[in-house]
């Protein structure tokens, strides 16, 4: 093989006993030979044609019969794993009879069977020319390595001039769906040409689509290919024609133009995306992106990105010199939701853009540079952009940039943030304040055998563009005597809070000229529990109940906060979770006073057989032995009493069953303060059905319904109705068909949503068209389909909208990027 010695040619060649059928005949059974014969490049020549048009491993082929073009080779070996080392592996030689004539040429007959690492060719004759290096394989040729099989009629070439022909031949892959064929496959060197070759994901009883190209030219060295007059049938029918294409025949990036995008909408008219990628090295590269609307004009994105040994980053952003869109509309520009003019309004009409950076960096010793960026041009920008209810979720764009660490028992940072409005609705007074900068430090430690002592320190300068600044520091030691055995625990901890500010002169002096007011106060808590649990038997099934009581008591002295700022505290949430916190408010500015006591129960049911958990259910309240003094503005003051119940319910009665509640009942005042619960039901293996309502007093009240139900195994149904039941009105509202067989699959989707913070509601109906394994075509419908319904896709139960203003939140995101 290709680096492997020649063998003396006027050497002569060994002989043995009987050998198979011609027993007279000198023969060489499982006899290794070491030869210059290139008679195992069969894979490169076919499979380096095809990674532009390879099967992706998220590709579903449930449907697809198990049925090979090339059926496996009895007498070859299991696909090994030697790829990477065959030109270093020896070449084995065997068959029922050898021929060594006088004039060089060597002729292997009967079950010729050539094996180099992963490598196998069989053939019925092989014959070869020492002298002139040429050689013939005639009849059932066979060829195997780890990544495909290949079945051919005939080939022959030259060794010294290292050409090399295979003619009539068929192929599969096997590390990835695909097969077809090719009349002729002609290779010189390190370039060649596949003639009349096909390509699909189909099996052969089911070939539903198929490309064909009359010529595919490759080059191994430049790892390019060119296909020439390709054609891409759906049965016999032609739907796409190119003559021309260039793509990689290796996993090495390229600079090159990768597919473009094509969509058509109301709003943006006929909308082109032509990405062009930009290797530029090996660990960081580009790609522009020119994109052109119809109805709107012309916008260029870009990203770059790079990696390093230290760390990694990427930088995108998007420039449209002038926008058609506020023309087009400008009364949603000039004047507010409720039709009112707003005072110095104007069209985002030129350079409108948005930019956005990543980046991290290692220091050592646990420490780490980390930066998140972002910036739009205008407040209207992520609602004309955007084409999700997500986008429109997003009122302000926080960018952050610091200096992480992180030890065993210690976390420390100093880090700056600054925050831009992204709604047109609100006002500079509503963004949340910049920290420019804040440094914080979490530390525990472990003292002697019984206690452990802590700190939880932050000091921060606050900045706002309308609001009055200042800056603060925050300190909370801690002293903690964690007690536990098998079945119980006891935590009684000890904390001194202490809270100063420096304010600025306007502050100060809506403060009573005090411009450094401070709060101190000790916090104590207890927090013990125990676990009891007993066997139970349901029917054949047999259980295990836990019981696990818990009690948190926390005494906080009341101290007078009114004269402190409040930079970036709020009330939290009433939920389960704050049963056991120390404070009800997200920031230091507001410490509650209390003397309080939570009582809660929770109980489980397992599963002994799979540890599967079929009930969990969670009860608790807080009982106030006094009233709680400390309250923000538009804060209801707790009174002395009982808190809601809070009960979180989790039940899976069976695999296909979940259901997860939540209720708080206020006994107080006879009401209910939140209900909520989310039902799923699996159908099959594909199929999901979800049931969602939600309620929470004064907020908000909602109904969410969403389905994927297979009607067979080739066509299903989605839908969902999101519905904001206090507002009556619409969120949005899906309808759709699937199509799917083994390689092919059709998606039709009618959608309609809120696309503008006003409530003003868009259509729009998408159809795509997938040939598994080769792409697609029309609007993609998975990304909107997953975030809609919740277990689309049966891998992902749980999603949640993103936080952040990401790519996918764009119609222009870059997703095509290698």
């Amino acid at each position: 093989m290709n680096g492997a010695p020649a063998p003396d040619r006027n050497a002569a060649l060994p002989r043995s006993g009987r050998c198979g059928k011609l027993a007279a005949a000198p023969c060489l059974p499982d006899r290794r030979v070491r030869n210059r014969l290139h008679l195992l490049p069969l894979s490169m020549c076919i499979a380096l044609a095809l990674p532009a048009f390879s099967a992706r491993a998220s590709e579903d082929w449930s449907l697809c019969p198990l049925e090979d073009a090339v059926p496996a080779f009895d007498d070859a070996p299991a696909p090994g794993g030697l790829d990477g080392a065959r030109i270093d592996q020896p070449t084995d030689i065997s068959g029922d009879a050898l021929n060594a004539s006088e004039t060089d040429n060597t002729v292997f007959q009967g079950n010729v069977a050539l094996r180099r690492g992963d490598q196998f060719l069989g053939t019925d004759r092989l014959s070869y020319r020492s002298d002139d290096g040429t050689y013939v394989a005639d009849g059932s040729v066979r060829y195997q390595d780890s990544g495909m099989r290949i079945v051919a009629e005939r080939a022959h070439g030259d060794q010294d001039a290292d050409t090399h022909t295979i003619e009539d031949l068929r192929y599969q892959l096997i590390e990835q769906r695909g097969n077809g064929g090719a009349e002729r496959i002609d290779i010189q060197g390190d370039s060649g040409s596949l003639v009349g070759s096909t390509y699909s994901t189909c099996p052969p009883s089911q070939r539903s689509w198929e490309l064909q190209a009359k010529r595919i030219d490759f080059d191994t060295e430049k790892g390019t290919g060119v296909a020439r007059n390709a054609v891409v049938r759906v049965g016999r029918v032609p739907i796409l024609y190119v003559p021309w294409l260039m793509f990689p025949i290796d996993d090495q990036r390229r600079t090159g133009l990768l597919y473009p995008a094509v969509k058509l909408s109301g709003r943006n008219g006929f909308d082109w995306r032509q990405p062009i990628y930009l290797n530029l090295a090996p660990n960081y590269d580009a790609t522009l992106t020119p994109r052109w609307m119809s109805k709107r004009g012309v916008q260029l994105g870009g990203e770059f990105r790079w990696l390093y040994a230290g760390g990694s980053g990427e930088l995108s952003g998007d420039w449209m010199p002038k926008d058609r869109l506020a023309e087009n509309e400008p009364y949603r520009y000039l004047e507010d939701p409720f039709g009112n003019p707003i005072p110095g309004a104007t069209l985002p009409v030129d350079n409108r853009g948005q930019f956005q950076f990543h980046g991290q960096h290692s220091l050592g010793g646990g420490w780490r540079a980390q930066a998140n960026l972002g910036w739009v041009s205008d407040t209207h920008y992520l609602e004309d952009f955007s084409n999700t209810l997500y986008g429109l979720s997003t009122w302000q764009i926080v960018s952050t940039a610091g200096i992480y660490g992180i030890g065993q028992r210690w976390d420390a940072g100093l880090m700056a943030d600054h925050a831009q409005l992204a709604d047109y609705t609100l006002s500079e007074a509503n963004l949340t304040y910049d920290r420019l900068p804040r440094a914080f430090l979490n530390w525990s430690q472990p003292i002697g055998t019984w206690f452990e002592a802590g700190i939880n320190a932050e000091a921060v300068r606050f900045r706002h563009k309308v609001q009055n600044e200042g800056s603060r520091i925050d300190l909370k030691p801690y002293v903690s005597m964690p007690l536990e055995g098998s079945s119980w625990y006891v935590t009684p901890k000890l904390a001194w809070r202490y809270t100063a500010y420096d304010l600025d002169d306007t502050l100060a002096a809506a403060n009573d000229g005090d411009a450094t007011p401070s709060r101190s106060l000790p916090i104590a808590s207890l927090d013990a529990g125990m676990f009891f649990d007993r066997k139970v038997s349901f029917g054949k099934d047999t259980y295990t109940q836990t019981l696990e009581p818990r009690l948190y008591y926390l005494n906080v002295p009341y101290r007078d906060q009114n004269g402190l700022p409040r930079f970036d505290t709020n009330p939290m949430t009433f939920s389960w979770g704050q049963l056991f916190r120390d404070n009800r408010y997200t920031g230091p500015d507001r410490q509650i006073d209390a003397n309080q006591l939570t009582t809660a129960l929770t109980t489980r049911f397992i599963n002994d057989a799979n540890g599967r958990e079929r009930l969990s259910a969670s009860l608790g309240q807080i009982q106030y032995f006094d009233d709680s003094r400390v309250v923000v503005p538009g804060e209801t003051a707790v009174e002395q009493g009982k808190s809601a119940w809070v009960a979180d319910v989790g039940i899976s009665p069976t695999k296909r069953w979940s259901i997860n509640m939540a209720y708080q009942w206020d006994p107080k005042y006879r009401r209910q303060d939140l209900a909520s619960i989310r039902t799923r039901y699996l159908i099959g293996d594909k199929g999901v059905v979800n049931l969602g309502y939600r309620y929470r007093r004064d907020l908000t009240e909602q109904a969410d319904f969403s389905f994927l139900y297979p009607i067979n195994q080739t066509w299903s149904v989605v839908g969902r109705y999101y519905y904001a039941i206090d507002d009556r009105k619409l969120l949005e509202s899906i309808a759709g068909v699937q199509w799917e067989s083994c390689c092919i699959a059709v998606r039709l989707i009618a959608r309609r949503y809120v696309r503008e913070r006003n409530g003003d509601l868009d259509d729009s109906l998408r159809v795509e068209f997938e040939l598994k394994g080769l792409g697609s075509a029309g609007q993609k419908t998975e990304t909107i389909l997953s975030r809609a319904i919740l277990g689309y896709d049966r891998d992902d139960l749980y999603l949640v909208p993103p936080s952040s203003v990401e790519d996918d939140d764009f119609d222009n995101s870059l997703d095509q990027i290698p």
